[in-house]
């Protein structure tokens, strides 16, 4: 990326107060990176223990399959999930709060006994799999967030910054010709009317 500029100073003191920018903002890009990076790897560790409990639990499920054949699946159903906004460095992620259930009234005379307990376990089964779910929307929004965080590092670090200070050399150098220049001229001048007079 080329930085346009102008041979004045009024071209240098804009180039010199965007590269003070950039440089100030930097280290704060750099620290909302790491820590971005930090936050992924924590949210994917979550999810592969999450995955794990989902798994182990469908393991339990499945000891019983032969159960669950008679089992109402129109007891339980899930009404509502509650869920907030968090901030992880800078990012607004969905935490989830609860998950509403309708559990329908059963005999527990008429019933087998176990349904009880096959409500509790289809509960926290449900319950395993939405926060995976929310993890992996947690992991996506912060991976995203991340990958433009270190563009723009990458940006300012490797394009912006030394593109300035580029501009800036050029613009003295050229400056400071022109002086040179103009110093010169006035002697020659001088020495001449020296000559003449």
């Amino acid at each position: 990326m080329a930085i346009s500029f102008q041979y004045n100073k009024t071209s240098l003191q804009n180039l010199e107060k965007n590269l003070k920018m950039r440089v100030r903002t930097l280290p704060t890009l750099k620290n909302k990176e790491s820590a971005l990076r930090m936050e992924v790897k924590r949210a994917k560790d979550e999810i592969e223990r999450l995955e794990a409990e989902v798994e182990q639990r469908i393991a339990a499920y499945d000891r019983m399959i032969a159960l669950w054949g008679e089992f109402d699946t129109s007891l339980l159903r899930v009404v509502d999930v509650k869920m907030s906004v968090k901030k992880i460095a800078g990012v607004r992620v969905p935490v989830l709060d609860e998950v509403v259930y309708d559990v329908k009234p059963f005999s527990v005379f008429a019933a087998p006994k176990w349904f009880a307990d096959g409500l509790t376990q289809l509960k926290e089964l449900v319950q395993v799999s939405i926060e995976s779910e929310f993890s992996a929307q947690k992991v996506k929004l912060l991976e995203y967030a991340r990958k433009k965080t270190t563009q723009k590092v990458n940006l300012f670090e490797k394009v912006q910054i030394p593109g300035y200070e580029d501009a800036i050399r050029k613009i003295k150098r050229f400056m400071e010709d022109e002086e040179n220049l103009s110093k010169s001229s006035q002697k020659i001048v001088k020495a001449k009317r020296e000559a003449a007079a």
